[in-house]
Formats: structure tokens, C-alpha cells, sequence
């Protein structure tokens, strides 16, 4: 190790290191290696080395430094801190804030005075040796490092791509003039940035519109990365967003009619439009054709107020579109998400995108990441709002580099954008750009933002605006005033052609559907109840997959008892106990496949099943490689993929949800571990898979498997919560349904590929269902039929004549009551179960109820509280269809699901099942 090698580790996270093992050379030099025992003896000189201690100070203290007279060697080490803290003193804030006063880089501190600086000296700059004077070198380092952008970069773990990254940004080409079409379109995207927002404020005034003024530079920055995709062969590009500068980058990078969004800001819509949302949350996408010819299809993901939450939507549709083209490389597909500096700080779901970007199943071949950095979220300033220096060093865990640039040098941050969209194309990873900028108005325009921030403010007020910084700056060589009086003109008059044409024209607002991928399906054809059943040959194909494994494959002993009792459950039915839950299950999905549906399941624990159930992937006993039997279906042309996700509900059930959204040829479903963990993800749920048709007009199919059932294993592992789903319900918007049997689930994943439409599909799966003796069923269910929304009663013994009582339930308590009708020989009660409760099957309900003559009394049964279940849905819902008065059977109301004893879970279920059997009487 030579002495440069050696000094470039004393650094940060080495320096603990480092010191324990000089203390171990001081008392021993011979217990250390060779090459560390000839660095300290040389380092010592004679007098022994001095190593840092912990301090809160980064500049270089005189003990720092070493003890040499070499000009060359004093000469690297200040490169090399020019790229370690060079960003702490770059010219980044256009409103002059430093992130420190320290003279970290001050040439003296290196043992450099004022006559060394003319001294020729010999580094490696750019990854080639260079020869100059030393004051050279040192102006070429600032205006690398500390000008307009500061680039973090050194905790990159990797060698190769540190020496990467400081080769590109230190490299003349990242320097070079601009051409005058790339200038051209710098200025043009700077200039209707401004207008765009004036124009705004003068025609609408006092209209919410989240300006992007003081972050004009986010246009541009967009602009270079679109125009760039089309050279690395970029097909697509998903930009997720919250809605500071939404209406700016729909207008001016989506394209988006402005004559369309000023119909949004007068609210012009059509009575048949349904609820709709807020302009700034709304989403747009177009083919856009960039200067070099290539055509690039852009889309914006529609997002709620709940800001970062977009972030994994557009990741899962990202990866939806790559598995559609067969985009292996992850490189023709780009994810690209513009955060706000408070929220990406502040917000947990930006770490779960973060832990899952490099993910076997969530990979998408890095996101480019931009943060418009206001300075303040809300009202709240940075050092109440996060722990760190900088709002992006969450970006570190990534190693991945983090550009800091100023807003108001629109140039910096264009070469900033091409360098990160050359990192991302080169390295398959994230990549982040600070754009540090700033916010002229309040969180609103009607806000008042002197009570909170008054200096800041005051500074704001004075500043003349990014435009005008830039404009004032461009030389006449790189801009000619011609051109740019071109250039303004031209926008002026576009907005107020637009205008005119929102005046003279009844322009609508819509929002487009069912294109794409989508064509061929309907918003909803609420009696679309196809037959699922399949032909026993493709049964039989589907089983055989699931229960064989490739030669030499060594199965767990358990699971090879396993494999044979499936196999025998569809190929020696008479030798089987019946088709359990977790073979109708896996029968869905592998008749699916057959027939062409791609399938993809994710979730905690997902492929053996939190339960042991599933196995949708086994692991050989010996050699430890995993294998997915159905992925060895004959002539399989869908994909299956069956993942175990990170330990998360809101990143990943988004990701999936996302996915859906871009997918309708796939089953996707998120399972969770157990249902009521959903709680974590209640965001998504609420914001995107409950309404985004109504909001959006955005369709999704995804399924969620939800474990649900009072076993008495606590408040936390019981309950669903499917009362939080119902109250959501409403105009088709998504199905909430409760199988009891292995050939119901069978139909209804089946139902959900096969039906003319896509809705989300909410589960409550079962647990000790998956294995109760009472829930089989044979393989003719599975040849034909459908999809029972609701059961009627199904005992021979029990006739409609006798019958005085109907007990109405739904899920595992149905097995409950019916063993202990069997037990008191009750005949005169019937037991309906309603399997699906959302869309309500009023009218097989009505059909049920009109069957029997001699009711006496109809009553629902639930294990839940009676605050929760489905009961106060089903209170008024099912007591409309009911002649007499609705009777409840089950447990008080409560603040938690579920007690936390299993003897006093005992005791309330059979007071449960008692009571509505009349057992206490």
C-alpha cells in the first residue's frame, strides 16, 4: 500500500478503525500486517503519528497533516477532499445559505502556502495523470466541486463506480458549451416555466395552483432527461409527483393542452364525470418525439395530497411494462420521481422504495430521483423537520451519487440531469439530483409565509427570480437576444391563443380510459359471472406441475408427503381426503397460466404461505436452490412469479398496485402475513385501490389475500378489519368477498381474470380453514361452475318446509355452527353463507329468503365485535331484505378486535355459537 493509498482512508468511518489498529502497532509492531506496520512507521517518522480523534469539526486540523515536504503528495490529498467535502462549500443555494463556514479546502491546511501554489505538480484528474501548476489544479477542482453543483459520492462502497463518477464530472466533456438547439431549449423550458405560473396568477386569481415559482428549474432538468432517453434507447418514462409544479410539468413537459387545465381551473366538467379530484392531482400521458427523432412515451401517475406515496405506483408500473416487453436489461423503461425535500426526508415510504429498489422482485433498474428543494416543508424549517445536513442523505444507504445543484444556474442542473440519467443507464441504479431552489410563495398562494419563515422571506422577496438570473447571466454567444425574443414570443402567444380557445370553446374536462393494454375491457358489466370451470385434461396438466419436481431435485421429507397427497387429490381422488385450500389455490392459478394470464403473488413469507400452505416454490433439501413447480407448465408462454417481499405493507402493496395498473393481463395479488397488518398500508388502500376510478378514472384488478379468522391468537392476529373495506364500497368500485371453500377461492381467482371488467378484489382468507377436514372439495367442482356469491344451505337434513330460522354468516363460522347443529340435532335452522358481501347479492339473497315459507326469525352470525364484521353493513343492507327485525349473534362491541387469552376466546365463540343456535335455552 503506498503512503497516498494509505492517507486516502483516514477519512470518516475509518478513523475508529484506523486508531485501534495503530494502538495495536504501538504496543506490538510485529502483531499488524507488513503493509500497515511500514505505513505507521513511515507516518510516525521517527516521532510518532498523531491520529484524529472524534470531533464535530470536518475541517483538516495542523496535526492532520502529514509530515512531508512532497508537493505532489499534499497536492493529492487535497483532491481528494475536494471530492469528499467539496459539496459542504458549493455555491448551491440561490438564496446564499452555506451549509458551513469552515475553510475545509483552505490550501494551507495541507501544509500548501501561497509559494507552492505556483509549483508544477503531477495528479490524476479525470482518471489521467495531468501536469500544471498547482493554482490550476486547485480552480479546476473549485469549479468542478464547489460551483453551481456538489456531488456526494465518497461512502460509495464501490470502487469502480466512485472512480467512475469523479472521471465524468471532472472530465472536460462534462464541461464542454452546450449546443445552441440544447441552449434553446434550456431557455425555452426556464422562460414558460415563469410564464406559465404567471400567466396562471393573472387570469385566475386566488386559485390554488401549488406554483412552481423559485423551482423553475425542475422544467428543464425534465426536459434534458426526456431528450437524452431517446439516445439510450428509453421507450418510456413514468414520472411520479405531488402537486407543487404538477400544472407546469403537465403543460410544459407532458404537453398537456393549457386550454384543458384552464378548463380544470373553472371546473368545467360533464355531469356523467363522477367525482373527479383536484387539477394538481391529476395525471396525463402522451408520446412525445425528441430532437434527435426518437419517440418517447411519457406518463404522469395520478396522486393524492398524500405526496410520496406515488413512489412505489410507479415503480410496480414500471416494472408491469418492463415484464410486458420483455425488457430483461431494465434499461428501455425509466422510473423518474420528483420529491418534495420535507417529504422525502420525512416520510418512512421513501425508505421502503429505497430497501426494495435492489430487489430481485421489485427491481426496475434504478429510479431517477429529483428533489425540488424548497427550504422548508410547509412551514416547517429543515432543522425541525430532519436529523441530517442534507434532505437526500437517506439516498446514501443506496450507494448511489447525490448531485447538489443550484436552481438558479439552469445550466448546471442540466448536466447535472444528463450525468444522472447516464449513471442510472450505466449502473442499473438510483440516482438522485437536489435541485436546492426555493418556494416564492406560501405552501399556497393564499398562504402568508412571513409568519413563519420571516427572513427567508425576506431574501425571497429581493431575489429577481430564476429567469431572470439566467437570462441576465447568458452570454450573447451562447443566446443571441433574437433568439430569445423568439423564444418568448412565441410562448406568450401560445398561452394566449389556449386561453382564447378556453373562452370560445366548451372545452370539458376528461380524462382518458380503457387505451392501451385496457382496450377490450369495460368500466363494469355487473352481471359478467362466467363459467370457470376447465376440462379435466387442463385440470390434470395444471396438478401435474404443481406436484412434480425436476430429477435430482431433493425435496424436504414433509413436503415430498406433501407433493403425493396432492397428486393424489386430482389423479386417485378415491385414495385422497379431498382438494384442500392450498391445492384449489395453486389449481387457480396454474389453470390461469394455461391459459395464457400471466400470475404474480408478493408478500411476506408468500411462497411456502405464512401458514404452510401454499408452496408455490420449494427449496432442494441438499443444494439449497429454489424451484417453482408451475413454472414448468407445458408450452408456458405467461410469467408466473410468486416473491417474498421486504418486511412491508404500504412500499410493496403500492408497487403491486402499481403493477396492476399497468398490467389487467396479470393476476396480481399482495397476501398479507396476517390480515390485519394491512393497517400499514391503510394509505393505499384509502387513497388509490378504494377510489382511483372514481378520483381518476384508473382501473386496477388487484387482489389482496387477507388472513382472517378468530383462532384466539390475540387482537393482532385476528381480524381483517373488513369493516374498514365495506365502508369504502360503494358505485362497483371494488369486491369484498369471504370464501369458505378451496373450490370457491378456485372460481374466484379465476373470476377475477375471466371477467369483462377489472376491479380490486379484497379477500378475507382463511387460516384454520386451510386445513379443516369440512373444507375440501372434489375435482367435478373444479370442472364446472362458477363463483357462488352466496351459499345456500347445503345439508340434505335440513329441510325448506321445517325450517323456522335462517342464520346468515359468513367465513370459518359456518363450520362452527354447523358442527353444533349436527351435535343438538337441529333441523328447523338454516345456515346461508354470504361469500360475497361486496357488491351485495341482494337479489340471491331475496331468492333465498322467498324459499322458505315459515320464517320465524333471521339472524346474523359474526365472530367479530359488534362494532366491527360486516354487521353494521349488513344491518342495513340484508335487515331491508329481511320481514322481520335483523337479530345479532356475536360479540360485544370493542376497542380492539380480539381478546388476547385463548381461554377467554373460547369461552366468547361458544357463547357465540350457543346463542345463535338457541343452545341457552
Amino acid at each position: 500500500m503506498s503512503l497516498f493509498e494509505a492517507i486516502s482512508v483516514l477519512q470518516g468511518d475509518q478513523k475508529e478503525f484506523l486508531e485501534e489498529l495503530y494502538q495495536e502497532y504501538v504496543k506490538n509492531p510485529d502483531s499488524i500486517a507488513p503493509e500497515w506496520r511500514s505505513l505507521f512507521s513511515e507516518l510516525d517518522g521517527g516521532g510518532g503519528a498523531r491520529f484524529p480523534s472524534a470531533r464535530t469539526s470536518l475541517a483538516l486540523q495542523p496535526e492532520d497533516i502529514p509530515d512531508t515536504d512532497d508537493i505532489n503528495l499534499k497536492a493529492h490529498r487535497l483532491i481528494q477532499d475536494y471530492r469528499r467535502h467539496g459539496h459542504f462549500l458549493a455555491r448551491i443555494n440561490p438564496l446564499g445559505f452555506r451549509n458551513t463556514d469552515e475553510d475545509l479546502l483552505d490550501p494551507r491546511r495541507y501544509g500548501i502556502g501561497p509559494a507552492d501554489l505556483q509549483k508544477i505538480v503531477r495528479v490524476n484528474i479525470a482518471g489521467q495523470s495531468v501536469t500544471d501548476t498547482l493554482a490550476t489544479v486547485i480552480k479546476k477542482m473549485d469549479q468542478i466541486y464547489c460551483s453551481s453543483t456538489g456531488i456526494e459520492f465518497f461512502y460509495i462502497r464501490d470502487e469502480q463506480r466512485r472512480n467512475w463518477v469523479a472521471e465524468r464530472i471532472e472530465s472536460d466533456d462534462y464541461f464542454k458549451p452546450l449546443s445552441n438547439e440544447q441552449m434553446k431549449l434550456i431557455y425555452s423550458k426556464v422562460y414558460i416555466a415563469e410564464a406559465f405560473e404567471k400567466f396562471l396568477a393573472t387570469r385566475f386569481p386566488g386559485k390554488k395552483r401549488f406554483s412552481l415559482e423559485g423551482g423553475e428549474s425542475l422544467i428543464p432538468s425534465l426536459a434534458c432527461i426526456i431528450e437524452e432517453a431517446g439516445n439510450h434507447s428509453i421507450e418510456q418514462i413514468v414520472l411520479g409527483m405531488a402537486h407543487r409544479g404538477r400544472l407546469n410539468v403537465l403543460a410544459n413537459i407532458l404537453g398537456k393542452d393549457p386550454a384543458a387545465i384552464f378548463a380544470e381551473f373553472n371546473e368545467n366538467v360533464s355531469i356523467d364525470f363522477g367525482p373527479g379530484d383536484v387539477k394538481y392531482h391529476l395525471g396525463f400521458s402522451r408520446d412525445h418525439k425528441t430532437m434527435s427523432g426518437k419517440m418517447v412515451h411519457l406518463s404522469l401517475g395520478f396522486n393524492p395530497s398524500h405526496l410520496e406515496v406515488i413512489n412505489p405506483v410507479v415503480m410496480g408500473s414500471i416494472r408491469a411494462r418492463q415484464t410486458m416487453s420483455n425488457d430483461e436489461g431494465r434499461l428501455r423503461h425509466l422510473p423518474l420521481l420528483i420529491h418534495g425535500d420535507a417529504a422525502l426526508a420525512g416520510q418512512g415510504i421513501n425508505y421502503e422504495c429505497a430497501n426494495m429498489s435492489g430487489l430481485t422482485g421489485y427491481a426496475v433498474g434504478g429510479t431517477i430521483h429529483i428533489v425540488v428543494n424548497n427550504q422548508v416543508g410547509f412551514t416547517t424549517d429543515p432543522m425541525d423537520s430532519r436529523s441530517t445536513i442534507y434532505a437526500t442523505d437517506l439516498a446514501k444507504i443506496l450507494n448511489t451519487p447525490i448531485l447538489h445543484v443550484n436552481g438558479d444556474d439552469p445550466i448546471a442542473v442540466y448536466r447535472a440531469s444528463r450525468f444522472a440519467l447516464e449513471w442510472r443507464q450505466t449502473f442499473n441504479s438510483d440516482v438522485f439530483i437536489d435541485l436546492v431552489c426555493f418556494r416564492k410563495w406560501g405552501h399556497n398562494e393564499t398562504d402568508e409565509p412571513t409568519f413563519t419563515q420571516p427572513k427567508m422571506y425576506e431574501i425571497i422577496k429581493k431575489h429577481p427570480g430564476t429567469f431572470t438570473v439566467f437570462d441576465q447571466a447568458l452570454a450573447e454567444s451562447q443566446l443571441s437576444p433574437a433568439e430569445r425574443q423568439a423564444i418568448r414570443d412565441g410562448h406568450n402567444q401560445a398561452l394566449e391563443d389556449a386561453f382564447n380557445r378556453f373562452q370560445s370553446q366548451n372545452i370539458q374536462v376528461d380524462i382518458e380510459t380503457l387505451q392501451g393494454k385496457w382496450q377490450g375491457l369495460k368500466k363494469i358489466d355487473p352481471d359478467s359471472n362466467p363459467e370457470t370451470g376447465v376440462s379435466d385434461t387442463l385440470l390434470k396438466k395444471a396438478a401435474d406441475a404443481i406436484t412434480s419436481v425436476p430429477a435430482g431435485f431433493t425435496l424436504n421429507k414433509k413436503l415430498q408427503r406433501l407433493f403425493e397427497d396432492r397428486r393424489k387429490m386430482i389423479f386417485e381422488p378415491e385414495q385422497s381426503k379431498g382438494i384442500d385450500w392450498g391445492m384449489g389455490e395453486l389449481l387457480a392459478y396454474g389453470t390461469l397460466l394455461a391459459e395464457g394470464f400471466s400470475v404474480r403473488i408478493s408478500g411476506q413469507d408468500c411462497k411456502r404461505g405464512t401458514f404452510s400452505h401454499r408452496h408455490a416454490a420449494v427449496i432442494d433439501a441438499e443444494t439449497g436452490s429454489e424451484f417453482a413447480p408451475l413454472s414448468q407448465l407445458p408450452g408456458l408462454k405467461a410469467n408466473f412469479e410468486v416473491l417474498n417481499s421486504l418486511l412491508s405493507e404500504e412500499a410493496v402493496l403500492g408497487f403491486e398496485f402499481g403493477y396492476s395498473l399497468a398490467d389487467p393481463a396479470t393476476l396480481v395479488i399482495w397476501e398479507a402475513q396476517f390480515g390485519d397488518f394491512a393497517n400499514g398500508a391503510q394509505v393505499i388502500v384509502d387513497q388509490f385501490i378504494s377510489s382511483s376510478e372514481a378520483k381518476w378514472k384508473r382501473m386496477s384488478g388487484l387482489t389482496m389475500l387477507l388472513p382472517h379468522g378468530y383462532e384466539g391468537q390475540g387482537p393482532e392476529h385476528s381480524s381483517a378489519r373488513m369493516e374498514r373495506y365495506l365502508q369504502l364500497c360503494s358505485q362497483h368500485n371494488m369486491q369484498v368477498c369471504y370464501p369458505t371453500t378451496p373450490a370457491q377461492i378456485y372460481h374466484l381467482l379465476r373470476r377475477q381474470m375471466h371477467r369483462n371488467y377489472r376491479k380490486p378484489l379484497i379477500v378475507m382468507s382463511p387460516k384454520s380453514l386451510l386445513r379443516h377436514p369440512e373444507a375440501v372439495c372434489k375435482p367435478e367442482d373444479f370442472l364446472s361452475g362458477r363463483f357462488q356469491d352466496v351459499i345456500p344451505e347445503v345439508d340434505a337434513d335440513i329441510k325448506a318446509d321445517k325450517v323456522k330460522r335462517i342464520l346468515f354468516c359468513t367465513g370459518k363460522i359456518y363450520y362452527e355452527l354447523r358442527e353444533e347443529r349436527r351435535k343438538a340435532g337441529i333441523t328447523d335452522t338454516a345456515i346461508i353463507r354470504v361469500e360475497q358481501l361486496y357488491p351485495f347479492p341482494d337479489r340471491d339473497i331475496q331468492t333465498i329468503l322467498e324459499s322458505y315459507k315459515k320464517i320465524e326469525e333471521v339472524g346474523w352470525v359474526q365472530e367479530e365485535p359488534r362494532n366491527q364484521g360486516a354487521w353494521i353493513y349488513m344491518e342495513n343492507l340484508l335487515g331491508h331484505l329481511c320481514k322481520s327485525r335483523l337479530n345479532y349473534y356475536g360479540r360485544s362491541a370493542s376497542p380492539s378486535p380480539a381478546t388476547g387469552y385463548y381461554k377467554v376466546h373460547v369461552k366468547e365463540q361458544q357463547a357465540i355459537i350457543n346463542e345463535a343456535l338457541l343452545l341457552n335455552k
